[in-house]
């Protein structure tokens, strides 16, 4: 649950205008994960839908472990060296660039959010290695204007494969923006063999989905799309080949090639993070 800091519900080209008396979806996830760039309004947020869901923490280490081992997969088995980030939130470590350039320091990764305060976390936290990584503040569902920036056209040189994440962030568009044409643009625009990786939030209990759609759109003043079921997850895999999965269908992420069983697992079914990895032929 990667819970960044995407426009949601925002006119795109908006100007955002930060309003730290709101909670904020990327630092509702900081303090999920233990971490200190957060205010009280945000921790209270989640202390409320841990009362409704009280899984969601455990569902925010169980995406970032997922996150971590898909990129690690992606450089260590697929020879991916380049990585396009969609809704990257604020930097968690160890983050995208920190796990492929572990498996190859020339690995290259560009980070797309449109939250001013991701983006100045971000540029910050990347200001010693302006070679291989790049952040764009920008609306990732503006994909025409994404392709066209120089650092994305730099990920695509030489026709080589690229990974584009969508990390738990769908769920932060809404069904009037359908998210399932932008996977589908941004899938068309990557070269045979790259890959996409797509996991969002989850179940089928339609009554839940409903309350946490309404709480968070609530608390964030509409910065926030919806919970979806495990079917209309499964229409973003439509025409990709999902890999590392027997029946070649999304699963639970936790599920989704573990290093151990000693590592988070999603343990309630009131919401999942649902999804895989995915290759483009």
């Amino acid at each position: 649950m990667t819970y960044p800091g995407e426009a949601c519900g925002h006119k795109r080209g908006e100007t955002r205008i930060l309003d730290f008396s709101k909670p904020n979806v990327a630092r509702m996830y900081d303090h999920l994960l233990g971490g200190t760039d957060n205010y009280a309004v945000d921790r209270e947020a989640c202390e409320e839908l841990l009362r409704m869901a009280p899984s969601t923490r455990d569902l925010a280490l169980v995406n970032r472990a997922f996150l971590v081992r898909a990129v690690r997969y992606l450089a260590q088995e697929r020879g991916i060296r380049r990585f396009l980030d969609h809704g990257s939130g604020l930097p968690s470590s160890p983050n995208v660039h920190e796990v492929a350039q572990a498996v190859d320091p020339s690995c290259e990764v560009v980070y797309i959010d449109n939250d001013p305060a991701v983006s100045a976390h971000g540029r910050m936290s990347l200001a010693e290695d302006p070679g291989t990584t790049a952040v764009l503040e920008m609306d990732m569902r503006d994909t025409d204007r994404i392709f066209e920036t120089p650092q994305v056209k730099k990920l695509l040189r030489e026709d080589k494969p690229v990974a584009a994440l969508f990390v738990s962030v769908l769920h932060c568009i809404s069904d009037e923006s359908d998210p399932w044409a932008l996977v589908r643009r941004v899938a068309a625009r990557l070269p045979a063999g790259s890959c996409m990786v797509i996991c969002q939030l989850s179940s089928d209990d339609a009554g839940l989905r409903s309350r946490i759609t309404d709480f968070m759109n609530g608390v964030t003043g509409g910065n926030w799309g919806e919970v979806r079921s495990l079917s209309e997850v499964r229409r973003f895999f439509d025409g990709l080949d999902i890999l590392e999965v027997r029946d070649r269908e999304p699963v639970e992420v936790s599920r989704w090639r573990p290093d151990s069983d000693l590592g988070p697992r999603q343990r309630s079914t009131e919401w999942i993070e649902y999804g895989g990895v995915a290759l483009i032929r």
